[in-house]
């Protein structure tokens, strides 16, 4: 985002200024994340999640590397491997925690990152580039995950992988062959560790990638914010640093603590207790159940139970699932109202909080509890509305509703009416 009353870099040492000239690195930081950036100057604290995200991320591969190093991916001493990185290496333990929660703690970043989108509109021009890089971004964080999961080779582990993979199947002529594909034979085995250990260690660089060009889209049309008002004049915006540093450093001082209170007093809280019994083919557990994160979305391929017409359930329930997330990439075309922002939409925000938040919440229980009544229908409900919600009534609102009137400036959002102050002038 340029400005014409942003700050220039002007280094004034001369290695800063040979640096500067041959490669412009400090530059390019000082216009990211320094007061070269100008940004809103009413962004709350749901703006502090990007770089909660990042520092997620950050964790996950530090300490993901240092597993590397012990673990070996080979069913016969995966989890023999797992258990001597918990007992053996010193401070292994605490890696293997930190990675496991960190991927929980990633989740619960994004959910919030996202529907915080949701709500303030992020995702509508001119800022589309960065929500379809955005969701891009979740999608690669799923495949990852469920990569990852399998590792420790518990019951869990192995019964998860056969269960995931097995989806694909449900596809008609190229199922199976993509399915064992996937596993490298016909059933989750060395092939698949391999595999999955390799694409686990993989992807979190091509995360990386991506999350530069979400950044870098998102530099182009600048940080949106509360009021979904675009920034006017200078007074509508304060430097990145040092005012949004200081912010953003409080909040991931909170979120350090949280984090840490789960990985020294309940690490095992998010964890499944079968997964610390070695995979056995032969022993099918009682009650198969992903990870918390992903609990919405098996509930939305287990809610369908019955054929419809020529396609099978399990075919439907494998294309509900997948579409649940891909519908998140036409919310820029899907919401047609010119406001942005929840706060100025007075029925878009009934539905959403009232709508769209309960049915988040219900999937996630049903996804966790067990295949059978009530959670089944529950999950049909909250299913069917979660797609009536962006495809129906999410277009219907934008076309209908009257909006609240907006302020005329970011600055009168903040400090109320001011003609000299909405113009940028002094007295």
């Amino acid at each position: 985002m340029s400005f014409p009353w942003a700050n220039e870099y002007k280094p004034s040492h001369p290695f800063m200024q040979w640096m500067d000239e041959k490669l412009p690195l400090p530059r390019f930081v000082y216009n990211a994340i320094g007061a070269g950036y100008p940004v809103p100057r009413n962004l709350n604290y749901w703006w502090n999640f990007g770089i909660l995200a990042l520092v997620c991320l950050t964790l996950q591969i530090v300490t993901g590397i240092v597993l590397a190093m012990h673990y070996a991916a080979n069913a016969g001493v995966a989890f023999d491997s797992v258990e001597h990185i918990m007992r053996d290496v010193n401070w292994g333990w605490l890696m293997r925690y930190a990675h496991a929660n960190g991927a929980s703690a990633f989740f619960v970043v994004i959910y919030i990152h996202i529907f915080r989108g949701f709500f303030y509109g992020s995702y509508k021009a001119p800022r589309e580039m960065v929500w379809l890089l955005g969701v891009v971004i979740f999608l690669l964080m799923m495949a990852t995950a469920f990569m990852g999961y399998v590792l420790p080779w518990g019951q869990m582990s192995f019964w998860g992988a056969k269960v995931i993979t097995g989806l694909f199947g449900a596809i008609p002529l190229v199922g199976e062959p993509i399915q064992q594909w996937l596993l490298g034979g016909f059933a989750p085995d060395n092939a698949a560790l391999n595999r999955f250990f390799s694409l686990h260690y993989l992807l979190p660089f091509v995360i990386i990638g991506v999350v530069v060009l979400h950044i870098w889209a998102l530099h182009i049309p600048g940080s949106s914010n509360p009021t979904g008002v675009e920034v006017k004049t200078e007074s509508d915006t304060v430097p990145f640093h040092p005012y949004f540093i200081v912010k953003d450093g409080w909040a991931v001082g909170a979120f350090l603590f949280l984090y840490c209170a789960v990985l020294f007093f309940a690490p095992n809280m998010l964890g499944h207790p079968d997964n610390y019994i070695p995979a056995n083919p032969m022993s099918t557990p009682a009650h198969i159940v992903p990870e918390w994160y992903f609990w919405p979305f098996y509930a939305i391929l287990r809610a369908f139970t019955f054929d419809f017409f020529f396609i099978p359930a399990k075919l439907m329930g494998v294309l509900a699932m997948f579409g649940s997330i891909l519908i998140w990439f036409f919310l820029p075309w899907l919401d047609k109202s010119p406001v942005r922002s929840g706060h100025y939409r007075p029925t878009f925000r009934k539905f959403f909080w009232f709508g769209l938040i309960p049915t988040m919440l219900v999937l996630f229980y049903c996804g966790g509890a067990p295949a059978e009544e009530p959670y089944v229908m529950f999950s049909q409900i909250a299913s069917l509305y979660y797609f009536a919600h962006f495809l129906i009534i999410l277009p219907i609102v934008s076309s209908i509703e009257r909006p609240d009137p907006l302020p005329f400036s970011i600055t009168e959002a903040v400090l109320g009416h001011d003609d000299k102050a909405a113009l940028g002038t002094t007295a």
